[in-house]
């Protein structure tokens, strides 16, 4: 399959370029686009891939099968456009900056009828597959506590061969930077810069994995019972039927690099929790800790699996492929990643009106 890769930054280096070369059966990686001349170069020696551009317009041109849209800002134009020109699409979370955005990204897809997958490397993590096998257990949950300690990146990542570019014209940077401006105004009905900060930056490029997780798992919420937007985090409280979830969001960037992220559901009789490293280590394994006890007496037992040390990146990607092979819809579709986009517009709703509020259908 030749995929052309939008986007050369830190993921793209870290996780889906190497893999992409590790699937090497699966893909060839034929053209790369970024807004670096220096990036452009340097990955492209580093990968062998000699069609290299700018802009991402003259990459929609090449022969390609599929198109990997990893880039910082929107993605509605470059998915948009991908679709149109009869290419598969794989898009980073998020899908884009608004349900708007990403409902016209669904139906470019459906008219051209392509493959488009979202990038949520959490829900091909063998332990999420395991505890989804659990769950039916689960036949009395009572409650289901999320914690992300978001903290610096940048230790997770310093011992990788990282490329990055001082060449990028500023003049195309800032109008980047308008454009995103301007779409989270249209998302989201306030000016404030607070709140419209951690939508963009907590919400979008965070807490959709939190949601799209405990959304893959238990189903669709009902309700937004609250919201609290700040500096220091993100609190939320939904109901799933009689189940109520509360989210925890904690912006420790300032702090000590030591990123935690934990998933935990409750019951009488058991107790499960998955506990995640940070996302930038390859093949770190997630644990799934179980717990279970007596009713009568104070016995229990406690049990700490390391499922796999499987790459959740990685499996993604043959997610995307498989998919488009067997011309079948991926466990992450679009549909599923604007429905991420339309609860973090809705926790900015609460948020502002102080209110909790209930939840259309899908």
């Amino acid at each position: 399959m030749r995929v052309g890769v939008v986007g050369c930054g830190l993921v793209a280096q870290v996780m889906h370029l190497h893999y992409l070369r590790e699937l090497a059966d699966r893909f060839e990686i034929a053209a790369i686009c970024d807004l670096s001349p220096t990036v452009l170069e340097r990955v492209g020696q580093e990968y062998g891939v000699a069609r290299r551009f700018t802009d991402w317009r003259q990459l929609l041109a090449e022969p390609l099968d599929a198109v990997l849209v990893l880039t910082s800002g929107s993605h509605a134009p470059i998915a948009i456009a991908a679709a149109e020109a009869r290419r598969h699409v794989f898009i980073e979370k998020p899908i884009a900056l608004s349900e708007t955005e990403g409902r016209e990204i669904i139906e470019a897809g459906r008219k051209a009828g392509v493959h488009l997958m979202v990038g949520y490397m959490k829900r091909y993590d063998p332990a999420v597959e395991r505890m989804r096998e659990e769950l039916p257990a689960f036949t009395d949950l009572r409650g289901v506590i999320t914690t992300t300690l978001e903290s610096p990146f940048r230790p997770y990542v310093s011992h990788y061969p990282l490329v990055t570019g001082t060449d990028v014209d500023p003049a195309a940077l800032r109008s980047l930077q308008a454009d995103d401006d301007r779409r989270v105004g249209l998302a989201i009905p306030t000016e404030d810069p607070l709140v419209r900060r951690v939508y963009r930056r907590f919400l979008l490029d965070s807490l959709v994995h939190d949601l799209n997780l405990v959304r893959g798992l238990l189903g669709e919420p009902d309700h937004l019972e609250y919201a609290r937007l700040a500096e220091e985090g993100v609190v939320a409280v939904f109901a799933f039927g009689k189940v109520r979830c509360v989210m925890h969001w904690v912006n420790l960037m300032d702090g000590m690099a030591r990123y935690r992220q934990e998933f935990a559901f409750y019951s009488p009789s058991r107790r499960a929790t998955l506990v995640f490293p940070s996302p930038f280590l390859r093949s770190m394994p997630t644990q799934l800790v179980l717990e279970a006890g007596a009713s009568d007496g104070s016995r229990a037992w406690q049990t700490v699996e390391t499922v796999s040390y499987e790459e959740a990146f990685k499996r993604e990607l043959v997610e995307f492929y498989d998919c488009i092979a067997a011309d079948r819809e991926p466990r992450t579709t679009a549909a599923d990643g604007v429905r991420d986009v339309a609860l973090c517009q809705a926790l900015v709703t609460a948020h502002l009106n102080g209110a909790a509020m209930a939840l259309p259908a899908t």
